[in-house]
């Protein structure tokens, strides 16, 4: 496994006792002098973290960590250092992306404990598609992460709101601490059979609920007498939403007494389209976490494709964009990925600009498409909910509503197929023609 340490400092001295530390505790080490030198080496290899000095000549570290993240090359943990740096310094780096900040003379445990946390903390974050810091500097998105900030210290369930695919998890990572243990289950029968299971396993971390909508009653009491518990061993709740709050009380999905009982902070998370300046910032993101991973051959975006990838909307939201930026660089006829490209991609995934479908089959299957796309990044059983829903839907639209028909078609009983309608929230009055109504 790789430990690869970029350190970039302008003074010699520092970055040969820097580097003799380290080498020592079995890192491997890269040095640079300046800015320029640090830029070339970053795009040769990706680092496991940096080391990056504020103070230099030329160019500042600061600068080059700005960058990295307008660029999408901060896909590496850096830890920025100086012997006079202000505290409002520090702030602006870290909320640019930098994991953290070390004082010069730099103190030898000081040194060894953050780096090891920086690299631990790297490790997770290559397992995620994105940080919450890569979601855009935008500002819906930085005044979302300001109310992270200001309640990270409050012991109060989160519950975070928006579209299938725009971040929910990424944003909800935000509240989790160096080196906390973070815990999210795709089934929730332990919330009836055992709802303090989590607790001495996860002390101190985070249980994470993906969609509030899918608990059933006896999870929903389960959960609240964990709630009960979780400020004892300095647990936090975050819990997901595909919908509002009050639309889940309306709809009978969650209980007036759950939501009266765990309190809580609100919080919505933005649509893609909705902080759609960030879209170039998170494509190049996808594009170099890809081609780090293998999954891509080298390529880059022009600032054309990505000015016409920031015009779309993109409904799927991060999970569409994600499939488009890899589209585009496995079938790039170059090492660019031109505007052409892009204008090609888009136009054979979403047919002429103003071209409309001729049928309403023709509307339906491609939204059907769409949504496909998102739910290969979902958990087992959401993806399975929102599968059969828009199966059902896309067979009830087929059949005008007409409930003998569409059972026949999916081989199911009469009263399973309404059992299942009812359970998955579907009316099937609403799939018929006006004149059947009534």
């Amino acid at each position: 496994m790789s430990n690869l340490i970029l350190i970039v400092d302008d003074e010699i001295g520092i970055r040969e006792l820097l580097s003799e530390i380290l080498r020592d505790e079995g890192y491997e080490v890269q040095l640079a002098a300046t800015a320029s030198e640090a830029r070339e080496l970053r795009q040769r290899q990706r680092p496991d973290m940096v080391l990056l000095d504020i103070w230099m000549p030329l160019e500042d570290g600061v600068t080059l960590l700005r960058e990295w993240a307008s660029t999408g090359q901060l896909t590496m943990p850096v830890v920025m250092m100086s012997g006079h740096a202000t505290v409002e310094m520090a702030v602006e780096a870290t909320r640019m992306g930098a994991y953290g900040f070390l004082e010069k003379p730099i103190a030898l445990p000081k040194l060894l404990s953050t780096v090891v946390r920086a690299m631990q903390a790297g490790k997770e974050v290559r397992q995620q598609t994105l940080s919450s810091h890569q979601l855009g500097r935008s500002a819906v998105m930085n005044e979302l992460r300001q109310r992270l900030d200001q309640i990270a210290s409050q012991a109060v369930p989160l519950f975070l709101m928006g579209e299938p695919g725009c971040g929910i998890e990424l944003i909800a990572r935000h509240l989790l601490k160096p080196n906390a243990l973070w815990y999210a289950p795709e089934e929730m029968h332990w919330l009836v059979e055992n709802p303090f299971q989590p607790l001495q396993d996860y002390q101190g971390g985070v249980i994470f609920i993906a969609e509030l909508a899918h608990l059933k009653a006896a999870e929903q009491q389960g959960l609240m007498q964990l709630m009960s518990k979780l400020s004892r061993y300095h647990l936090r709740l975050i819990c997901g939403s595909a919908q509002p709050l009050g639309e889940l009380i309306h709809n009978g999905h969650l209980a007036a007494a759950f939501l009266a009982q765990m309190g809580g902070v609100s919080l919505a998370v933005p649509a893609l389209r909705e902080h759609a300046e960030d879209i170039p910032e998170i494509a190049l993101t996808f594009l170099n976490r890809m081609i780090e991973t293998g999954e891509i051959p080298v390529r880059t975006l022009t600032s054309g494709a990505l000015n016409l990838l920031r015009q779309q909307r993109w409904p799927g939201n991060l999970p569409m964009l994600a499939s488009a930026v890899r589209t585009l660089a496995l079938t790039a006829s170059g090492f660019e990925i031109t505007f052409e490209d892009a204008q090609r991609f888009i136009t054979d995934y979403e047919g002429e600009p103003g071209e409309e479908p001729d049928t309403v089959d023709e509307i339906q299957r491609a939204v059907l498409v769409r949504d496909l796309v998102t739910l290969y990044e979902k958990p087992l059983r959401e993806a399975r909910d929102e599968f059969e829903k828009g199966y059902f839907e896309f067979h009830l639209r087929d059949a005008r509503g007409n409930i003998s028909r569409v059972a026949e078609r999916v081989g199911l009983e009469r009263t399973h197929l309404y059992r299942k309608l009812k359970q998955l929230g579907i009316h099937g009055v609403l799939y018929r023609n006006e004149s059947e109504r009534g």
